[in-house]
């Protein structure tokens, strides 16, 4: 199901993502959901993906990776 605002996303990405971050997951989840279906896996997988290309996990905090 797509999501209209960050707080209807699910607790453990609105929980550990920053706000950009969770901009970013429900951008690309929102996007994949549409063009593949309503594929909520899928949809879950591609959004994750877009979120690890601009912040990474280190230790338990997610931070936006430096711009070279």
């Amino acid at each position: 199901m797509p999501y209209a605002t960050n707080d209807e996303l699910p607790p453990p990405v609105r929980h550990v993502l920053p706000t950009h971050a969770q901009d970013i997951y429900r951008a690309a989840f929102n996007h994949a959901h549409d063009r593949y279906g309503g594929n909520d896996d899928r949809a879950r997988r591609i959004a994750w993906a877009a979120v690890k290309r601009r912040y990474e996990k280190v230790g338990n905090v997610w931070i936006g990776k430096s711009r070279d």
